[in-house]
């Protein structure tokens, strides 16, 4: 069993439902006849993280959407200078607050928060850095990925250094009272969806995908991804960019910006 900080009652969830907005590139569709790239069989861009990465309050509010963000935000800045730059919570809330429309005069987890919507806000507008939030980061573009197909996915993690991906989660996931496993399997008598989930991939291997949620790292094998994850989307980062060379599905950030002018309203 893998430690970590809380039970399985505090490490909250929040994922909405997925929704389908047409304004959103497919790689599918950019990839169509485009011979098939075969990923490597293997890569780990958590390799030299601290084994804690921060809850980003997702042991309070219902905000994996934004702390998904900004794990994200993590793998690039650690691969992209060696060192993980932290954002603190209260930028986390922020972001919550301004792309999710949680109060924080209201009790309880707030809304929970919608990928697109987080992702396209990211876009627009940025996600609060700093101390008080007053620098903006902006990625420059993100793409949705088939989840039926593993090769686009490792493919977008080992290109963009995560996979921003959403999922229905079972009852394995959150034994009652118990700490989450530290590998996600599909049990069929424990898959009863208990709510959504927003986290980043960061990583493969032939038994499944290196997982970080709730600060922690966890294996998610691809049998689970098969039943349980509904929506994948490779984001281009300027800092990963830089650092790497790489994007989503390999193009340019001329052509990744094209396919975002709908988005951007341009």
């Amino acid at each position: 069993m893998k430690k970590t900080t809380a039970v399985s009652g505090a490490c909250k969830l929040g994922r909405l439902h997925r929704t389908y907005d047409p304004r959103v590139p497919h790689l599918s569709a950019l990839l169509a006849g485009q011979a098939p790239i075969t990923p490597p069989a293997a890569v780990d861009w958590t390799k030299g993280m601290p084994a804690n990465l921060g809850m980003m309050l997702n042991d309070k509010l219902g905000d994996c959407t934004c702390a998904a963000v900004y794990h994200a935000m993590q793998v690039w800045s650690f691969n992209a200078g060696g060192t993980v730059v932290t954002q603190p919570d209260t930028d986390v809330e922020k972001l919550y607050i301004q792309a999710d429309g949680y109060n924080p005069k209201v009790p309880g987890e707030g809304p929970g928060g919608n990928e697109q919507h987080v992702l396209t806000y990211w876009l627009q507008t940025g996600a609060p850095i700093g101390p008080n939030g007053a620098g903006r980061q902006k990625i420059f573009a993100f793409v949705e990925v088939d989840p039926r197909n593993v090769n686009d996915v490792k493919q977008t993690i080992n290109d963009c250094g995560v996979a921003y991906i959403g999922f229905n989660v079972p009852q394995s996931v959150q034994p009652p009272g118990q700490l989450p496993p530290e590998v996600w399997n599909y049990i069929p008598t424990q898959a009863n969806i208990i709510g959504g989930h927003a986290v980043v991939l960061a990583g493969y291997d032939t038994n499944g995908a290196r997982v970080i949620s709730w600060g922690q790292y966890y294996t998610m094998t691809w049998e689970f991804f098969a039943h349980f994850v509904d929506e994948v989307y490779a984001i281009a980062d300027a800092a990963w960019v830089g650092s790497k060379g790489t994007t989503p599905g390999g193009f340019t950030l001329d052509q990744l910006e094209v396919q975002m002018n709908a988005l951007k309203g341009t």
